[in-house]
């Protein structure tokens, strides 16, 4: 049974260019499809946030507008977040993971990365004890490869070269929040050296390079949640 550290942002806020505190949290349809995935496929959850912190949903994920305008879907997600209430309400410390227990590391998005993991160097050090390990997966979801950028050793970024996708620029324009954006998540992952990987914009689109397994934006979440399913079964 293939055991799997989920690393979610502990953010609340995102800060804009001009000061805005905008609310954020991790992205709902990120957390779910790869949560309820990797459950069914038999794996060991265990969900950590910077400092312990109890995690939060973007409130605008659980919008109708934003899932198709489907009410439906929005039911569905909230009642899975209730279902894995106590282990939300409880992660443990981002700090304390030690990647020698995990097949894999997970980190989904929400613009929440953007403001927590890009700068956090304990999700920085996970990542360079996981990613060179080619028995373990990394998989990542739309603003979550934000956590890449503090992977650094010193002969440079731990990512350089390697094929990826996330949230584009392209989309974070058509949101409306590029211009107020402090950065944007693809130009930083190209200016860092990433083999950066775009599709169509709101398409479900992943790319897999090796044991690195990356998702666009949500509607690609249960594409790469099933990409990280297959990786892991191939490595363990």
């Amino acid at each position: 049974m293939p055991s799997i550290l989920m690393v979610l942002t502990g953010a609340t806020r995102w800060s804009l260019k001009d000061g805005t505190q905008r609310p954020t949290g991790f992205w709902a349809e990120e957390f779910v499809e790869p949560h309820s995935i990797l459950r069914a496929a038999g794996a060991r959850i265990t969900l950590v946030t910077p400092g312990g912190r109890r995690p939060v949903p973007d409130e605008l994920s659980l919008r109708s507008e934003m899932n198709g305008g489907d009410p439906a879907r929005v039911d569905e997600m909230r009642s899975y977040l209730d279902e894995v209430a106590d282990a939300l309400d409880a992660p443990g410390r981002l700090e304390e993971a030690d990647a020698a227990g995990f097949d894999g590391v997970v980190i989904p998005g929400g613009h929440g990365p953007m403001q927590d993991l890009a700068v956090n160097e304990e999700v920085g050090a996970l990542l360079a004890a996981v990613l060179p390990d080619f028995t373990k997966v990394v998989g990542a979801l739309c603003h979550g490869p934000a956590a890449f950028m503090p992977a650094g050793t010193e002969e440079g970024w731990l990512f350089r070269g390697r094929a990826m996708t996330s949230f584009t620029d392209e989309e974070e324009r058509q949101t409306g929040l590029a211009g107020n954006a402090p950065w944007l998540l693809e130009s930083r992952l190209r200016a860092a050296g990433a083999r950066f990987v775009a599709g169509a914009p709101w398409s479900s689109h992943v790319v897999v390079d090796g044991n690195l397994v990356t998702g666009q934006n949500p509607g690609s979440a249960r594409e790469a949640a099933q990409a990280i399913v297959k990786e892991i079964g191939v490595r363990t």
